[in-house]
């Protein structure tokens, strides 16, 4: 599976660190590829920095780990994404983290996905913090990663990388699950930034029996 993350923020350098570790090659796509020679250097040598339109064209698997109004832009800058999976990893916040700027009839997600013709958009990577991006082990188990797109095999695909770097990895089924995704994004920025609770904490999934 070819990778690339567009962003080189605190996501997506740390959706970097995690699949690197796990063994696989990431390119990551900034618009000035300059600016971040030696981050991405430092990463080791599987890691190829890029420019954004170059990052697509490498990727089969493209994750948008920027802000979601850019996201709606490299979404719609292309004219026919030719089958790719974009990973959306955003979430339409609206400003100051006073809450989301869409919900409950529609998500950040699937306006990307209309947007972005010719793709596979799955919602992930984005309801937990960069440091459990990077590093997803606690002592009490695996953190929760919700996964929601209409094409099965690209949910399986996105599954299959969220179980890889250390997460519960739960199927949510169609992208329009993204409008109670992108809430549980909320509900951790509320508890992390609003309540004290800091960053050093993931939702998890439990079971009986």
């Amino acid at each position: 599976m070819k990778l690339s993350i567009l962003g080189a923020g605190n996501v997506g350098m740390a959706l970097a660190r995690a699949l690197l570790r796990s063994g696989q090659a990431v390119t990551l796509g900034v618009p000035e590829p300059a600016r971040y020679v030696d981050a991405v250097a430092a990463l080791g040598p599987q890691a190829t920095l890029a420019t954004s339109d170059d990052a697509v064209e490498r990727g089969e698997v493209v994750i948008l780990a920027v802000p979601y109004t850019a996201a709606l832009a490299i979404a719609e800058r292309r004219a026919d994404w030719q089958g790719r999976v974009i990973v959306d990893a955003t979430n339409p916040l609206a400003p100051a983290l006073a809450g989301l700027s869409l919900g409950t009839t529609t998500s950040g997600a699937e306006q990307i996905a209309a947007r972005a013709r010719g793709a596979r958009v799955v919602k992930a990577f984005n309801t937990t913090g960069a440091e459990n991006m990077a590093d997803a082990r606690y002592a009490q188990g695996a953190p929760m990663m919700p996964v929601a797109g209409d094409d099965a095999a690209a949910r399986q695909q996105v599954l299959a990388l969220a179980s890889l770097i250390g997460f519960d990895a739960i199927d949510f089924g169609p992208l329009s699950a993204a409008r109670w995704i992108e809430p549980l994004a909320m509900a951790w920025i509320h508890l992390a930034f609003k309540q004290g609770h800091g960053r050093q904490f993931a939702f998890a999934r439990m079971r009986r029996g």
